[in-house]
């Protein structure tokens, strides 16, 4: 299978998709920050020194959706249409779980876009925490969904 963002001669470039269909498309990516038991439960308490970890970690997540072509080369922008972030507290991780939905009518698929919420969401967590916890471990970062276009609906087993 050849890759789509090299030319015949190897060398990168952005896919022309302007003989794509216009359709509605949705991508889900999850990601988790493991943590100690007792970061999570000052994030559980709302008793971190930066503040509102969830909170701004699902804002850090947004806005990274939003930027995902300035931070991913050969990113097509697109004109996003939802993005949503949730982040949950799983005690038997111990940590936090994310998901991350975006949605579009265009072109191209926004899997980069929900990777990149997901992952920064993470970072976010991290950034707020470490001060308490500097053996946090960010993973699991993975499409769980993508539909429309094309290629049709993916579904992560």
């Amino acid at each position: 299978m050849a890759l789509s963002h090299f030319d015949d001669a190897g060398q990168a470039h952005m896919v022309d998709v302007s003989a794509k269909s216009v359709t509605a498309r949705i991508a889900v990516a999850e990601g988790w920050v493991k943590m100690a038991p007792q970061t999570l439960e000052k994030v559980l308490e709302g008793s971190a020194k930066k503040g509102d970890v969830l909170g701004v970690a699902r804002l850090a997540g947004i806005m990274a959706a939003k930027r995902t072509p300035e931070l991913i080369p050969l990113c097509h922008p697109l004109p996003i249409t939802k993005v949503s972030v949730e982040l949950e507290a799983d005690e038997s991780l111990p940590g936090v779980r994310i998901a991350a939905t975006v949605k579009t009518t265009g072109q191209t698929g926004v899997e980069m876009e929900a990777l990149t919420a997901a992952s920064v969401a993470g970072l976010t967590v991290y950034d707020m925490l470490k001060a308490v916890d500097k053996a946090m471990e960010i993973g699991g970062v993975r499409v769980l969904l993508k539909d429309g276009g094309k290629s049709g609906r993916y579904q992560a087993s």
